[in-house]
């Protein structure tokens, strides 16, 4: 008996996404072509890791403090210029002149961790021949170049007071001159009322908008009078836990399946006296005494600190990953037979986390609102520390102590194993990459000879620098897609990924690039935050065998998933493909596994993301310049027939068919016609 072929299923869909951009392609000739092969069955998916991608906050260009702690007070317990008086109270200034006034600072407060208050002399009087000027004299707070006060919105503003006698002190939001009068109240106290430090609680509601406002506290009262411990916070904040909002909407966006904080090089400190510790970030945010950042050189008073974190990761309903100082900084180290308690703070800090309620520091968690405990599963020992003296020493001091006491949480290495096994045990190993777009793009191979066996790597920080990146180029996110489609089909030993820096304050560019831009009062995502978003189905997702045929393999990348919508429950085939040539692909996908008539054309979409220039960036006049265009897939007309379209140059482009029900197959079956419905 002669034999024949098996029948299988395939579906071929000519995809062309047709964007002739003048920069890029130059005549129909420089068109491209290239195949590529989907296997959708059962046998050939693999699940993603569920945790695959997620974000990295760490405080560096002002990302915490002025910027996703909506705290508006810049040192607002006068405690940025150090611990001995008189010092600096910038960016507090004085309202008047020194015939009206003294302002100096003091040690006076009733704050054992931050001791320093700003104590003003009144010289002037509300009437007399020393008469105070009109609008009183004091001083006023421009928080983080400027206060973003809208219309409509309520402020709370909080602060300590005491005097040498009674006080009628002028609490006003204004503009950036003093001269636009947003919202005022008054604080009328007796002189028995205030003698000694008093907390006061003022609610603004905002008569108008100004993005440069500033905080003033003035009086025509003469006298003593002594402030400390002054806040302003919008009572819209995300979820009422103190975050500002739109930025955690944008975090919101990406999916995160978990967040690692609180760095970086701010938990190592250029010297270990100014790292990140976490026992001075908790209780109530008076008491906390605050650190200068002497990596990224700034003040923070640590209003979001451990807590905060944890409650964010919860609020996003996502995974904490807590970075804690393993006893080295930039410049000194704890030598390993001195460590031990470094490793108690470790092991207390994790007890704060998820211990009893009855525990000693689970106690504190739960009288700052959270008798339940966090689900903290990671712990980081250390950031990029690895070959420092006694990083492997204190490393295995930390290991050893933390799976007596909790078997379960997963610790990680500083240590790169992706291309050697380790020499010491761990649960995830760091890999940080910095490079260049096209350097990045290439390392979409840097997993695929990994073994397969040991511990999986964490990449918790990438990113496109340099030249490339400017501020946020399109080409940097053009290297970074590609990049994440490597991860994507490496993620049996790739188990989590996130980019750095996630955050910038315009005004305070520490690092470039960064996920998303900020100022007072708007925001935007750079093309590498665009990216990521359409990453943020892949966690959890089933992958699938796709391999392209062309001799373009050093500028096309492709990979296919499929992944079900949780809004509407619907399930897609999304195929990814990103072009880093300077030449539209006609690209032609075939695609294995599907039952007939499975994919919905009329319901299907495609999202380019690209521009007229690789270095084209977004910016707040043009915050939308380079993001992606959504738009349903053309039909392919009469079932059967093709479909014709094409990949543009320098793009990455995701294609999403809507698939019907019971589409995946195990074993071959009759020829397959696309459905355009």
């Amino acid at each position: 008996m002669g034999s024949r072929k098996s029948p299988h299923v395939v579906l071929l869909l000519y995809v062309l996404v047709c964007f002739v951009y003048q920069s890029f392609a130059i005549g129909v000739d420089t068109n491209q072509t290239a195949k590529l092969l989907v296997d959708a069955s059962e046998a050939s998916g693999r699940p993603i890791s569920e945790t695959l991608f997620g974000i990295f906050f760490e405080e560096i260009n002002h990302a915490g403090a002025g910027g996703l702690w909506a705290e508006l007070v810049s040192n607002r317990g006068f405690e940025a210029g150090g611990p001995n008086v008189p010092s600096n109270i910038d960016p507090w200034s004085i309202i008047g002149n020194e015939s009206s006034l003294i302002v100096s600072t003091d040690r006076s407060s009733c704050f054992d961790r931050n001791k320093v208050a700003l104590r003003i002399e009144v010289l002037c009087d509300s009437q007399g021949a020393s008469s105070c000027p009109d609008g009183g004299v004091g001083i006023y707070n421009p928080g983080f170049w400027g206060m973003n006060i809208e219309k409509g919105k309520t402020y709370s503003v909080v602060l300590y007071v005491r005097s040498s006698g009674s006080i009628n002190v002028s609490v006003s939001l204004t503009g950036s001159d003093g001269l636009q009068k947003l919202a005022a109240a008054n604080i009328i106290a007796s002189d028995s009322e205030v003698s000694n430090w008093t907390k006061v609680e003022v609610m603004l509601e905002a008569q108008g908008t100004n993005p440069n406002s500033r905080l003033q506290l003035t009086t025509t009262r003469k006298g003593f009078i002594w402030f400390d411990q002054v806040s302003v916070m919008p009572l819209d904040t995300y979820k009422g836990h103190g975050f500002r909002k739109d930025l955690v909407e944008m975090l919101e966006d990406l999916k995160p399946q978990f967040i690692r904080f609180p760095g970086g090089c701010f938990v190592e400190g250029e010297w270990l006296r100014n790292a990140f510790r976490w026992k001075e970030t908790i209780g109530p945010w008076e008491e906390r005494p605050g650190h200068f950042g002497d990596v990224w050189m700034y003040w923070t008073d640590d209003g979001i600190g451990y807590f905060e974190f944890l409650q964010l990761a919860e609020d996003l309903g996502t995974l904490p990953i807590w970075v804690f100082n393993n006893g080295i900084s930039h410049t000194d180290q704890v030598d390993t037979s001195s460590v031990l308690p470094f490793v108690q703070e470790a092991l207390d800090g994790l007890e704060f986390a998820r211990g009893s309620p009855n525990s000693t520091w689970g106690s504190l968690r739960a009288a700052m609102g959270h008798p339940e405990p966090f689900d903290l599963r990671y712990v980081a020992i250390g950031n990029e520390d690895c070959g420092k003296k006694n990083y492997l020493g204190n490393y295995l001091k930390f290991y050893s102590a933390i799976k007596r006491a909790y078997p379960d949480i997963k610790m990680i290495s500083n240590c790169d194993g992706s291309s050697r096994k380790l020499d010491h045990p761990a649960d995830l190993y760091d890999f940080h990459v910095n490079t260049d777009a096209k350097n990045m793009f290439s390392m979409a191979h840097q997993f695929d000879h990994t073994s397969r066996s040991g511990p999986k790597a964490f990449v918790s920080e990438y990113a496109v620098t340099g030249k490339d990146a400017g501020t946020g180029s399109l080409l940097a996110a053009l290297g970074v897609a590609g990049f994440l489609i490597g991860l994507e089909k490496n993620s049996d030993v790739v188990e989590m990924a996130c980019y750095a820096p996630l955050f910038v304050n315009a005004n305070n560019r520490r690092w470039n690039p960064d996920a998303i831009v900020f100022n007072s009062s708007h925001l935007y995502g750079t093309p590498s935050y665009w990216v990521q978003r359409l990453f943020n189905e892949s966690s959890g997702a089933t992958i699938f065998n796709a391999t392209l045929q062309t001799n373009l393999s050093t500028s096309l990348l492709a990979s296919a998933i499929s992944w079900k919508n949780s809004e509407n429950g619907n399930s897609y085939l999304r195929i990814k493909i990103v072009n880093f040539g300077t030449n539209i692909v006609n690209l032609k996908i075939a695609v294995d596994g599907l039952e007939p008539n499975s994919i919905n054309l009329s319901e299907s979409t495609k999202t380019v993301l690209t521009s007229t220039n690789l270095m084209d960036e977004n910016s707040f006049n043009e915050p939308k310049k380079v993001i992606p265009n959504r738009i349903l897939l053309e039909k392919a007309g009469e079932d059967g027939e093709d479909m014709e379209v094409a990949i543009s140059p320098r793009s990455f482009t995701t294609i999403d068919f809507l698939i019907e029900s019971s589409f995946i197959r195990t074993t071959g079956a009759d020829s397959v016609s696309v459905s355009s419905i």
